[in-house]
């Protein structure tokens, strides 16, 4: 094919349809042009131009009126408190800003340096530039978007109090007339003081007060020249000027400003040129638990559960003074931390350093309230992830009771009832010492945590009933999870910690499992109640005497089962072990979990990496790593909990006494047996020996006789 001669011969056809319809578009641009004309359309544009920008002055002012700026300052120092389940202040929450500090506890060399690089006309303005206006204009035409600069001091501060960072026309419309309505409410020395106390200065740090004790270790009001220099050079991109993560950025940047404040008159060159020849030095002293926020994950969680459950905002939460009311217990809260920030009880970090990760938390089973919870080991990152609430984890044979067990107990099923430990045709299934019993009572078989003899009642009971059993106890399946292995924990997604303890609640809670929460109520600034969850969505998962008889059982996983290493001194526990095998090394861990409970609090906790891989993988049973931290754990909670004790008896131990009482028995009989044989052969010897000696005496007397006769 010749494409030159396809492409001429469309040229022409071109050519010919453009001679055609050129006679068309002439008369139609002519008679455009008498009605343009005639109706007057360029004027009629224009007002239509005119009275669109009105309309949305009008909008925009309405927004900036709706905004309540009047409460600006007093929101930036206000702070939503938290209490645990006394009533008890546990901390406070925190919005984007930091510790407040007044205006004259900031040093003056911060005031000078930020105004001479943020705002220079920042005390001549009414909270608009139109000279950094026109830049900004400038800009749009020259790039055709939103480019940044031209914001005053309050534009920005505007902007970080009530809206998003996206660049866009409308946001940055909005941010002027709040601008405006705020110039009109505060002086400019409130103005620059809300601003410094709510501008972001980078890993995690909001406010001057907090930046400064985070990069130098002192109060703002102490901060030198060169010092505030850099922090004002942060507020441009508090992400690339830091000096922790960036310090030759942070030093350049350092340089720039003071530049600026010698071209503000601020600073004389001479000054200038020998800070710029000092060196950088950093020192933190800034501790989050100094702002109230001393229980992250739990907070945390609080945040995201009003996030979830309620129409209040997560701002409005952060800033407007509430007061919440959660089930937290600052002494469970405690302990678990103690245990969490020991880590002599974890394993040692892989090769490469990624450090082995964990979760934990606990629940009151009688009224579903979570009474603490660590959602990981390290640093904490404000609402990052929280592996106690958050993960999808498998959990392996910590969800044999819920799939397999319970329900095998609903069918008639007993715990003496015996179990076929062998070989399956229909799954290719070994427990974890590679040795099958043939014959297991299914007490033994959870105790142990056998798997041949689980899978083999899972089938008996059918996978249907015990997946769906699985799901009345709160723990989501997909379609896919409908099949054997999930009788020993296998799942397309997992599942988390809470969900595992909120299922174990129901053996703890007569067969009633209450939905996991963390909050009670919420009340306003006013004191107003505006959410209540004070009587959590209770579920009937199973019957009284069946949960009664499924702790029975797992009290002997702690008495004597896989989690005796775990059982805390002084103290009862039922709950269950599980181990998942990792895919990468063979006969290790992936997963290693302990989920226990006592009548008044459920306690589940979890260790492993955050991705397995060759190097990423446990050594030992749950048995023999995690049941270090959980009996930490344990022996830190239970002296605070009420001590109830079990409703009937460990099974296990009680089966262990029956067989000791048994023994007693057939040795007493036997010792009874021996004793009468003695007895028997001892007066038989007595009976024969009086015969004889009667036998000899009436012969005797017999021969007196014949004698005598």
């Amino acid at each position: 094919m010749d494409i030159k001669a396809i492409i001429e011969k469309m040229k022409e056809k071109w050519f010919v349809f453009w001679e055609w319809l050129k006679p068309y578009l002439i008369r139609f641009h002519e008679q455009r042009k008498r009605i343009w004309k005639k109706y007057q359309v360029n004027k009629v544009l224009l007002l239509l131009a005119m009275l669109s920008v009105l309309i949305v002055s009008i909008y925009l002012f309405y927004l900036a009126k709706q905004s309540d700026v009047k409460t600006l300052r007093d929101g930036l120092q206000r702070v939503t408190t938290v209490y645990d389940k006394d009533g008890d202040e546990a901390g406070t929450l925190r919005g984007a800003t930091g510790t407040f500090v007044t205006l004259d506890e900031i040093s003056p060399y911060v005031v000078d340096a930020v105004i001479s690089t943020e705002d220079r006309r920042f005390y001549e303005h009414n909270g608009f530039d139109i000279r950094g206006i026109l830049r900004s204009v400038f800009g749009i035409l020259r790039t055709g978007g939103i480019t940044g600069g031209g914001s005053t001091l309050t534009q920005q501060l505007a902007k970080n109090a009530y809206l998003d960072l996206d660049q866009t026309m409308v946001r940055k419309a909005k941010e002027l007339f709040l601008a405006i309505e705020i110039e009109k409410q505060y002086s400019k020395d409130e103005i620059l003081e809300m601003y410094l106390n709510h501008a972001y200065f980078a890993n995690g740090v909001w406010g001057v007060e907090d930046a400064s004790h985070r990069y130098f270790a002192k109060s703002a009001k102490d901060l030198t020249i060169d010092e505030a220099a850099v922090l004002a050079g942060m507020l441009k991109g508090p992400g690339i000027y830091n000096p922790i993560d960036y310090m030759d950025n942070a030093v350049a940047r350092r340089d720039t400003v003071l530049q600026v404040m010698v071209d503000n008159g601020k600073l004389d060159q001479a000054t200038c040129d020998q800070l710029k020849n000092e060196p950088l030095y950093t020192q933190d002293n800034y501790q989050e638990g100094d702002r109230g926020y001393q229980y992250p994950y739990y907070f945390d969680a609080v945040i995201n559960e009003v996030e979830r459950k309620t129409s209040i905002k997560v701002d409005d939460l952060l800033n407007k003074g509430y007061k919440v009311y959660t089930s937290m217990d600052q002494m469970h809260q405690q302990g678990m931390d103690t245990t969490f920030a020991n880590d002599v009880l974890f394993p040692p970090n892989a090769e490469d350093g990624e450090m082995v990760q964990g979760a934990s938390i606990a629940i009151d089973p009688q009224t579903g309230g979570v009474r603490a919870v660590v959602g990981g080991r390290g640093e904490h990152t404000f609402r990052g992830l929280n592996r106690a609430t958050q993960s999808s984890l498998s959990p392996g044979s910590t969800m044999k009771p819920l799939a397999v067990y319970t329900p095998a107990l609903e069918a008639g099923y007993r715990p003496d009832s015996l179990l076929k430990d062998e070989a399956l045709p229909f799954y290719d299934v070994e427990n974890y010492d590679r040795v099958y019993r043939g014959e297991v009572t299914m007490y033994d078989a959870l105790r142990e945590s056998l798997n041949a003899s689980t899978v083999w009642l899972f089938n008996e009971i059918g996978v249907e009933r015990g997946a769906q059993k699985v799901e009345k106890f709160g723990i989501k399946l997909e379609k896919a999870d409908f099949n054997y292995s999930l009788s020993l924990g296998g799942m397309t997604k997992g599942t988390t910690p809470m969900r595992m303890a909120s299922a174990y609640t129901v053996f703890a809670n007569q067969g009633r499992r209450k939905e996991p929460h963390f909050i009670r109520k919420i009340e306003d600034a006013s004191g107003a109640v505006v959410y209540e969850n004070e009587e959590a969505k209770s579920t009937a998962v199973t019957t009284r005497k069946i949960a009664n008889e499924m702790t029975g059982m797992l009290r002997g996983v702690f008495s004597s089962g896989t989690g005796m290493a775990a059982q805390p001194y002084g103290y009862e526990m039922a709950g269950k072990t599980g181990t998942t095998e990792s895919v990468y090394a063979d006969s290790q861990s992936k997963d290693q979990w302990i989920i226990g409970y006592t009548p008044d609090v459920v306690l589940a906790t979890w260790i492993g990496f955050d991705k397995s891989s060759e190097t990423h993988y446990l050594t030992g049973t749950s048995g023999q790593v995690v049941s270090q931290i959980f009996k930490d754990e344990a022996q830190r909670i239970l002296p605070h909990t009420a001590g109830t004790p079990f409703d009937g008896d460990d099974i296990a131990a009680q089966n262990a006494q029956n067989q000791k009482d048994k023994i007693d028995r057939d040795k007493l009989m036997e010792d009874f047996e021996g004793k009468v044989k003695e007895g028997a052969e001892y007066w038989g010897g007595q009976v024969k020996e009086g015969a004889k000696y009667v036998r000899d005496r009436v012969s005797e007397l017999w021969q007196d006789f014949q004698t005598n006769r």
